[in-house]
């Protein structure tokens, strides 16, 4: 990054001021690769951890323990062990993480309906980028 775009950076502030409301540190959170799938199977209800794990191809035990430690922390899951053997965990939204579901869902639609007009745009412009960085335009 060069030292112009560091310092307009620097200078621009969001509605609360320096403080940006926590807005940056949720939306890396919502951003990252796997708790959006998280969130979106629990919104189908309680679910225990191997549940969770079929339920999302890729990812990984160590992944979903860190993501469901995360969620938890930030209160949008709650977690209930048993002490069974071997033990049992379950997850289920919290309140707070249940006032998200609209949001979740109407994403979730919104991605599923614009898949192809967004595989179209990507693939353009790969194709005139290709061009133009081949033919030294930038």
């Amino acid at each position: 990054m060069s030292v112009a775009n560091t310092e307009v950076s620097a200078q621009v502030t969001g509605p609360c001021g320096d403080d940006d409301c926590g807005l940056r540190e949720l939306l890396d959170r919502l951003g990252d690769r796997w708790t959006m799938l998280v969130l979106v199977e629990l919104a189908h209800g309680t679910r225990r951890f191997r549940e969770l794990e079929r339920a999302i191809p890729g990812i990984s035990q160590r992944m979903l323990t860190v993501t469901t430690r995360r969620l938890c922390r930030d209160g949008l899951v709650e977690r209930t062990a048993y002490a069974t053997i071997p033990p049992q965990v379950e997850y289920r939204l919290s309140p707070l993480g249940r006032s998200m579901t609209g949001i979740l869902t109407a994403l979730a639609d919104w991605s599923r309906d614009n898949k192809a007009a967004i595989g179209a745009a990507r693939a353009r412009w790969d194709a005139t980028e290709g061009l133009s960085r081949s033919g030294g335009a930038s």
